[in-house]
């Protein structure tokens, strides 16, 4: 049975390693990584033929590099729903104003709007339980920002900071800095929820955690602090990003395929 229509034909992604999928890794999607956009994709186009989905994120981009990289692309697609989720790279580094950043984005989210899309915005989670606590204020000042931006320009909110689902440990990937495939997946489910888009994206239970000793845990701090966050503490030094030589992994609004509907079928 088909789902319940909705009025969205072409969806342009744009933002940084969150948007791009990182810690959602899939061989079988483009560019290696699936991620919640590419979930969302997949379930706005069940029942939609002409659908077509582009995501023109790049991991490790800041809200400047955003607009001026992928917003006039993201225009010339012509989309009916564009996502934006930009300034969490921002926020992460020493100077990082969630009042100055908001600025930046209420200009870009007018010109979006005025295209006549349906604009999504992201409030950044709750961070507090994460190696990101130190940047917990200034998210919640980012996202009380964002609210605003969203209501003068009549936006969506997509409320990750109310998605308490993601202060579990589970829903985040071994680098501790990204979602894992269970985040994304959750993620997704409330941006259609939010849309208003009726899905078959299940919650899922986690599983129980293992107790852990105490020498294991630091054993496994010590693994996570050496794999991931000393190289991204010498990116900043040298000032060189994850996303250095990285293109958008659907830079052209294409079909996609979800379950039970594989390329070359029809709808």
């Amino acid at each position: 049975m088909n789902p319940e229509p909705h009025p969205w034909h072409r969806y342009v992604a744009l933002g940084d390693s969150f948007t791009e999928g990182i810690g959602d890794p899939d061989p079988g999607s483009t560019g290696g990584n699936r991620g919640w956009a590419d979930r969302v994709a997949e379930e706005l186009s069940r029942g939609q033929h002409d659908f077509a989905y582009a995501n023109l994120a790049v991991r490790g981009r800041l809200l400047q590099q955003i607009v001026d990289q992928q917003v006039q692309p993201a225009l010339e697609l012509h989309p009916d729903l564009v996502s934006i989720s930009a300034g969490g790279n921002d926020l992460l580094r020493p100077g990082g104003d969630p009042d100055l950043l908001a600025g930046r984005l209420d200009s870009v989210v007018a010109t979006l709007a005025a295209s006549g899309a349906t604009v999504v915005l992201f409030t950044g989670p709750d961070v507090r339980e994460t190696v990101l606590g130190s940047i917990r204020s200034k998210t919640a000042i980012y996202n009380e920002n964002l609210r605003t931006v969203a209501a003068r320009h009549e936006a969506v909110i997509a409320d990750m900071w109310a998605l308490r689902q993601l202060t579990d440990p589970q829903m985040w990937s071994s680098d501790r800095l990204h979602f894992s495939p269970l985040g994304h997946h959750t993620i997704a489910a409330m941006v259609l929820d939010t849309l208003a888009v009726r899905h078959t994206l299940e919650p899922l239970q986690p599983k129980e955690r293992t107790v852990r000793t105490w020498r294991e845990a630091r054993a496994e701090d010590l693994v996570w602090a050496r794999e991931y966050f000393v190289p991204w503490v010498l990116r900043r030094l040298r000032h060189r990003s994850s996303g250095d030589g990285v293109l958008a992994k659907r830079p052209e609004p294409a079909p996609i395929f979800g379950p039970g509907m594989p390329p070359g079928s029809s709808a």
